[in-house]
């Protein structure tokens, strides 16, 4: 049985003391500690370096920003990387991450989302080192593992050594949804993994040099300063939460199955309180649950049927099932009275294959589109097998 001990915190997610579940009932409680609290592990390395962050709102050393306790340390710190969301994590889902200063240090802002998702030459000119310190919800197409593709690929191609400091992936219990076919691959699924991985983005890393996904892996020097007393069944509640709309628990174990809606013309939430925990359309058809999705500056901008009256499911209180949960998409497309217009152009995206919707529009069962996964996964788990950091 898992124990978490809860402490208050002035954060959008109840933050939480978390005890690992893998000790016997009568030992002294083992606390999960982070990559970036485990200080001594990485200071050493940084003497003497001119270090670049790969960093958001998340990147803490308890209560402190990963940026200023480097500092703090008389590390010299030259330059800030911001993935989706900005530095401060402050911006909703696909809006502009400009360049910049850090108002507090004066340090340049160099923004990886937009135009501009992979550094060039120039940006990383005098810089030794790279770290990146992002919390993740291990969902392939939530960006912040794509901005760590294209900077350790950066890094290898111009000699610059990447260390990463682990944290735990709250999804990482399963591996589920179809691979990612590597001719649909975009900024929302990069790498040929399924839609939930069950790998920390340290494990990822190793996997993305070890497999060759990026250009010149042999030539990258790679750190990652691993986890203490977490596994891949460990409870863990995040400090912070990871994006403007995955505000809770509950959001974040949802997202993997929910956010294949953002392929169609459905909402999920986004304009309310309740991100990733609704699914809804204007037509009373769809359910007997009720909202209006409206705009929320710095969170949905502009939510899918806007100030419209949705009716569909609450899904505050379900039980999150560990797996991609198929019945909402196919249940909605069934009930869709223009299917023609259900789906978008993102979906194949998102999904990472043309299949799913195929399999979709063609009337397959959930159960008959998950064994279609099957080899696929199985070839993965085998494959990720060596990259395993924790039990």
């Amino acid at each position: 049985m898992f124990l978490i001990k809860y402490f208050s915190r002035v954060l959008p997610l109840c933050a939480c003391l978390i005890i690992c579940s893998c000790q016997a009932q009568d030992s002294e409680p083992l606390f999960i500690t982070t990559g970036a609290e485990q200080m001594d592990q990485y200071l050493p390395t940084l003497k003497g370096k001119s270090v670049a962050l790969l960093i958001n709102h998340t990147s803490l050393v308890g209560n402190t920003h990963l940026l200023d306790t480097l500092l703090a340390s008389d590390v010299e710190v030259v330059k800030i990387f911001a993935p989706e969301h900005g530095f401060r994590g402050d911006l909703a889902n696909g809006e502009q991450v400009d360049d910049g200063v850090d108002i507090k240090t004066g340090l340049p802002l160099i923004s990886l989302y937009g135009k501009n998702k992979k550094p060039s030459k120039e940006q990383l000119e005098g810089i030794d080192i790279v770290i990146y310190d992002i919390q993740d919800v291990g969902a392939r197409f939530y960006t912040y593992i794509s901005s760590m593709h294209f900077m350790m690929e950066a890094c290898a191609e111009n000699g610059i050594s990447f260390m990463l400091l682990d944290r735990p992936n709250p999804n990482a219990h399963y591996v589920d949804g179809p691979v990612l076919d590597t001719a649909r691959a975009s900024f929302v699924g990069v790498h040929p993994i399924p839609i939930v991985y069950g790998m920390t983005s340290g494990e990822l890393a190793l996997m993305v040099k070890g497999e060759g996904w990026i250009n010149q892996s042999e030539m990258l020097d790679t750190k990652v300063v691993k986890l203490k007393n977490w596994a891949r069944d460990s409870s863990y509640a995040l400090p912070v939460s990871p994006s403007p709309n995955l505000p809770n628990a509950q959001s974040i174990a949802l997202y993997p199955s929910l956010c294949l809606f953002e392929g169609t013309n459905i909402s999920m939430g986004r304009g309310t309180d309740f991100p990733f925990q609704a699914v809804g359309y204007p037509d009373s058809d769809f359910g007997n649950f009720q909202f209006t999705p409206v705009s929320i500056p710095g969170v949905s901008k502009y939510p899918p049927h806007k100030n419209k009256v949705c009716y569909g499911y609450d899904l505050r209180t379900v039980t999150p099932p560990n797996q991609i949960d198929l019945f909402y998409l196919i249940d909605f497309y069934q009930k869709s009275k223009n299917k023609t217009d259900y789906f978008n152009a993102f979906f194949t995206n998102l999904a990472g294959t043309r299949e799913l919707r195929k399999q979709i529009e063609d009337g397959w069962t959930e159960e008959d589109i998950r064994a279609s996964w099957q080899d696929d996964l199985d070839q993965f788990k085998l494959n990720r097998k060596k990259y395993l950091i924790y039990k």
